[in-house]
């Protein structure tokens, strides 16, 4: 608070607060402390400070910290539609020098469908190794033929990202 009006970012805090029930078995309670005062701060905060917090599995979330007052609002980010992946490729290509007007970004964003950010992320990454290796400059067949090795998240966790996306559904509001 005291560097206030500030942002603070609390990445995958399922990881941090999914045990506090176990807390007194595991850490002789200094988690469920930690949990009772971030709660606590949450709730009667007088400084500008937003915070945001990330999960991957809300469900691990005890119901006291999402509640309404602590959290304002719940919101489900889903995989990237075709317009937001034809964004992610245009800021990673020009991330790496790139520019993306030498690439097919709606080509690019139809063949990486149901592949995440951090996906499309990688598989740039790939393919500019394969043309480093082969000492030429990235072309848009790269691209291409890596998406096709690729098998997303999506398709190996499916009964899991089709679970959450049914939580969502009645639980929270949409991101995009």
């Amino acid at each position: 608070e005291s560097i206030a009006p500030v942002v603070l970012w609390v990445d995958e805090i399922e990881k941090g607060f999914s045990g506090v029930s176990r807390s007194g078995v595991s850490d002789a309670g200094t988690a469920a402390r930690v949990f009772g005062s971030f709660i606590t701060w949450l709730q009667e905060k007088q400084s500008p400070v937003f915070v945001i917090a990330t999960a991957n599995s809300v469900d691990q979330l005890p119901p006291e910290l999402v509640r309404k007052g602590r959290f304002d609002e719940i919101f489900f980010v889903d995989l990237p539609d075709a317009a937001e992946r034809a964004e992610i490729w245009r800021i990673h290509l020009l991330k790496r020098n790139r520019n993306p007007a030498e690439f097919d970004l709606s080509t690019l964003a139809m063949s990486s469908h149901n592949l995440s950010g951090a996906e499309i992320e990688q598989a740039l990454i790939d393919a500019l190794y394969d043309a480093f290796d082969q000492n030429r400059p990235l072309h848009m067949d790269d691209l291409l033929g890596v998406l096709q090795e690729t098998i997303p998240l999506s398709t190996m966790m499916q009964e899991e990202i089709d679970r959450l996306r049914a939580w969502a559904d009645k639980r929270a509001r949409k991101a995009s």
